[in-house]
This record gives structure tokens, sequence and C-alpha cells, in this order.
């Protein structure tokens, strides 16, 4: 008996978390391969091409659009980002589970190309608490700040959509959380591949 691949999308506002969880959620799982998304965006400090993100000038990413070479992508917070296609579907169809940390946008286009994949929503406890997170992260402006909290009542409208919510509100528990999702998922018999011999 063998496995699909199983593509785990973790998603949610800004600020929520998902970067943290889903590094944790890795370490915990070394057998899950992490799609690394692409960006016009300018590094943060201490970011690496090739790690975090790969980092593409605007006339780069569109040509990515133009060669259908993205399964999603989104402008967000006036940056683009988008999901080489060919890591993901090559390891998916080895059967090798893939995980994207992504956006709530692009995570709706995920799901209209893969509608298999398991869609894993992070929720804060509040909105006061994601924005005590966001300022203290230091990653964002003030402006910036603000701009993603706007976001915010429409990314919670939209948890409706996803197969699982998970809480951010104890970060390890919402890491085993997610770490159960995955264990369920992958028990599933619809995940499952038998050969009658």
């Amino acid at each position: 008996m063998t496995r699909k691949g199983i593509l785990f999308i973790i998603s949610g506002p800004s600020g929520v978390g998902k970067g943290t969880i889903k590094d944790a959620v890795l370490k915990k799982n070394t057998d899950i391969k992490l799609s690394i998304s692409a960006t016009t965006r300018e590094p943060r400090s201490g970011e690496t091409n090739g790690r975090e993100y790969y980092f593409v000038d605007e006339d780069q990413f569109r040509q990515l659009i133009d060669n259908d070479e993205l399964l999603e992508w989104a402008n967000v917070y006036d940056n683009m980002y988008g999901t080489p296609r060919q890591f993901v579907e090559k390891n998916l169809n080895r059967g090798q589970d893939v995980m994207l940390e992504i956006d709530i946008q692009g995570a709706f286009q995920i799901k209209a190309r893969k509608p298999d994949g398991v869609f894993i929503f992070i929720a804060p406890p509040n909105i006061e608490e994601l924005s005590v997170r966001l300022e203290e992260r230091g990653k964002d402006t003030p402006e910036s700040i603000e701009l993603r909290l706007a976001a915010c009542k429409w990314e919670m409208e939209q948890m409706k959509h996803y197969d699982y919510v998970v809480l951010n509100h104890e970060l390890e528990t919402a890491v085993d959380t997610v770490c159960s999702i995955i264990t369920a998922e992958r028990c599933k018999v619809k995940n499952l591949i038998w050969s009658v011999i």
C-alpha cells in the first residue's frame, strides 16, 4: 500500500503566525517538502533568495505568469507572490507531501486548481492580539500594519471555505493541532493507493 502526495495549504491573515507554525510543523514532519514562493517584494533583513522566497523583479514575475509557470499568484499589499507549479506537481506525482504557506487570495486559486488539497486556516485569538503581533514582529511600517488590519475582517470571513480552522492562541497547541490534521489526512482512505496481488 502506498499513498498519494497530499498538498497542505496553511493560510490566514497577515501576522497570525503562519510562518512560525509552518516552521515548527516541518521540524516535526521532516518528510514534507516546503514549496517556496516567488515574490517581487524586497528581501527583509536576514532573508536569503531561494530560502524564504525566490526574489524576482516584476518583469521576471510577469514572465512566470505568461508561461503558466505559477500554480497561483496574487498581488498582496503592493507586492506580487506566486507558487511555482513544477515543484509542487513533480513532488505530488511521486507521492511526496508538499506544504504551502500562502495568503488567502492564493489559497482560493489553489483550491480551484487542486480541490483535493487540505486547506488549513490559521486564526488569531482576536484582532487586538493580531495588531500587537504585527507591531512586535517589527517587519512592517505603521501604514502597512493599518492596511493589514483593515483586510483582516474580510480574511476572517473566508475561513468558512477551508477544511480546518486552527486558533493560534498558544503556539505549541496550534502546532500540535496542525500535526494532528496531517496525521489524519495521511490515514484517509482516499489518499491511499491499494494494490491487489
